[in-house]
């Protein structure tokens, strides 16, 4: 198999692509879509958001050192598009794209109402890397919708059919292949397909 060799880029993809909504000491509240999200940490619970320093939520968050991650999905795909490449210094985002506020209870950042995931978070280090700026922080609080649990109380995220983001473009994700561990868990007896 034939490799070509390019010059080093950031080729680790898809990512996760989530709304990060922010308010500044002033009491202005703003939405930027981020894709260089990643978990670092369990325990304590921890992750990373990575934005440019000119970015208008960059100083928002710099400042209050809080924020909420809100998982999307493919219904929110317009609005994580729309809040990537809109600036809140021209635009009120939750009043363009219909999203609600609603109280964080550990933060003072809304969280988005229609995301079935936010996670209440708090910088504890912010790494300047160069293009952009890491926020460590440590996620204080969870809030889960119960529209999204199972027939057994079990949360189900797939159920809200979430995004990820690939090199410019947004993707569904189709279909579970597979859980933690089934690689080496036991099998009975397999049947093969000719």
């Amino acid at each position: 198999m034939a490799k070509q060799q390019w010059k080093p880029g950031n080729m680790l993809y898809p990512l996760p692509v989530v709304m990060v909504s922010v308010r500044d000491k002033q009491g202005k509240d703003n939405i930027i879509t981020v894709a260089w999200a990643g978990t670092i940490c369990t325990n304590p619970p921890m992750l990373s958001i990575s934005i440019r320093p000119e970015r208008h939520s960059y100083r928002m968050i710099e400042e209050s050192r809080e924020f909420v991650v809100n998982l999307t999905t493919e219904q929110l795909c317009m609005a994580t598009d729309y809040c990537g490449v809109r600036s809140g210094k021209d635009v009120d985002k939750f009043k363009e794209m219909r999203l609600t506020k609603v109280d964080a209870s550990e933060v003072e950042a809304p969280m988005i109402g229609e995301a079935p995931v936010n996670l209440e978070c708090k910088v504890k280090k912010i790494e300047k890397l160069g293009s952009h700026h890491m926020f460590i922080a440590e996620v204080v609080a969870v809030h889960a919708d119960e529209a999204y649990m199972d027939e057994r109380g079990k949360f189900d995220l797939n159920r809200a059919k979430p995004i990820v983001y690939s090199h410019g473009e947004y993707y569904g994700l189709s279909h579970k292949i597979g859980t933690f561990g089934y690689s080496v868990k036991r099998r009975k007896k397999q049947t093969f397909r000719k």
